[in-house]
């Protein structure tokens, strides 16, 4: 009999989550990972990501966020309860966005507290904001801020005290004693599976930007400063947490990147453009300095939907991927979400499925946040 039921290849957000679910199952799983946990290589090893419940139509993924909320804030409260900041999140709306009008649809049927804003309100509430007056948005006051690096850390941490075999080592089924093979290996997906994945999963060079608050102002930290996107702008940001910096990203996909040997050094392009919005959306902020940076990726399918599904040749290996950026999020949904696939036999909704996944085609790329 082989000394593991479960190895769970990847010890990111996804593995982490998905690791602790089938043992807290009583199932016997181990848990590996080249570079450790929440390395500053993967998707999960940066230091903040936003909890959010827009999702446009997609209820599913409303309803997971809402659901993972809960999840988050009853294991942080036992861990660390600094792991996860309530800042709520500003949603910059364009006159007749089919977007926003889908999300506020959504919001009704999964019951999601929100607020619709007018520019006035906007500028009343957030005055950090230089707002048009064609500008409206989606205020969600239960949006959060998850600490990214140390949630996925504490979450392999904890696991491991409570019996969670783990070993830092390079990718080798020959030396993984399991029943089934769970690879939840973000960005290195495509690089074990090439000729299943090619297209359909792509690692993509995402730049984050931390600029310095002014001396003595708590204007751009929480509870004065919410999360933020700004969809026309494909742009989004988080406030000043743990005096980290206010955070501006660019969501875009960028260039075509190797996770193990890509610089993590930012380009000054993006500099420039983050300092060009900053001047325009929160003009106090224009001269600020830049205090921290961050290259990350993102490894999204081409419609943005997760890949959860068998693999087509061996019944007991299983692909797990396509999250980053909106993943995080939803981890510990994930995670019990395949558990209950793998020791219950529940069907997996074949959105999900690779079948589902086409080839990735910039035509097609969706917000990720």
């Amino acid at each position: 009999m082989p000394k593991y039921e479960f190895a769970v290849v990847g010890a990111g957000v996804f593995g982490a989550w998905l690791a602790r679910a089938l043992h807290l199952r009583g199932r016997r799983v181990l848990l590996v990972d080249q570079y450790g946990p929440a390395n500053n290589r993967a998707s999960s090893g940066g230091e903040t990501r936003i909890l959010r419940m827009g999702y446009g139509a997609k209820e599913i993924y409303t309803r997971w966020s809402w659901k993972a909320l809960e999840l988050y804030r009853n294991f942080y409260a036992v861990t660390d309860p600094a792991l996860i900041v309530k800042t709520g999140i500003i949603w910059l709306c364009e006159p007749n966005e089919s977007s926003a009008i889908a999300t506020l649809k959504s919001f009704a049927n999964c019951a999601i507290p929100h607020e619709v804003l007018t520019s006035g309100d906007l500028a009343k509430r957030f005055p950090q904001f230089r707002i048009d007056p064609e500008t409206w948005a989606i205020w969600e006051p239960d949006a959060a801020a998850l600490l990214a690096r140390r949630g996925v850390q504490t979450v392999v941490r904890e696991t491991i005290a409570q019996g969670l075999a783990f070993r830092r080592q390079a990718v080798d089924q020959s030396n993984l004693d399991a029943e089934v093979y769970i690879y939840a290996c973000g960005p290195w997906l495509p690089k074990l599976f090439p000729e299943l994945l090619a297209g359909k999963i792509r690692p993509t060079r995402q730049e984050v930007l931390y600029f310095g608050a002014p001396p003595g102002d708590g204007s751009w930290a929480p509870p004065a400063m919410p999360c933020w996107v700004d969809s026309a702008a494909s742009l989004y940001g988080l406030p000043d947490i743990e005096n980290r910096g206010f955070k501006v990203a660019i969501d875009k996909h960028g260039p075509l990147i190797d996770p193990d040997t890509e610089c993590r050094l930012v380009s000054p392009q993006t500099v420039d453009q983050a300092r060009e919005y900053l001047s325009k959306r929160f003009p106090k902020l224009k001269d600020a300095p830049l205090v921290q940076a961050e290259v990350c990726q993102y490894e999204n399918t081409a419609n943005g939907d997760y890949l959860i599904d068998r693999h087509p040749a061996h019944d007991n290996v299983w692909l797990l991927g396509g999250g980053s950026g909106h993943g995080y999020k939803h981890g510990p949904v994930i995670g019990e979400y395949l558990a209950d696939a793998l020791i219950e036999g529940t069907a997996v909704d074949p959105i999900f499925s690779l079948a589902a996944k086409d080839s990735y085609d910039e035509g097609t790329r969706k917000s990720t946040i």
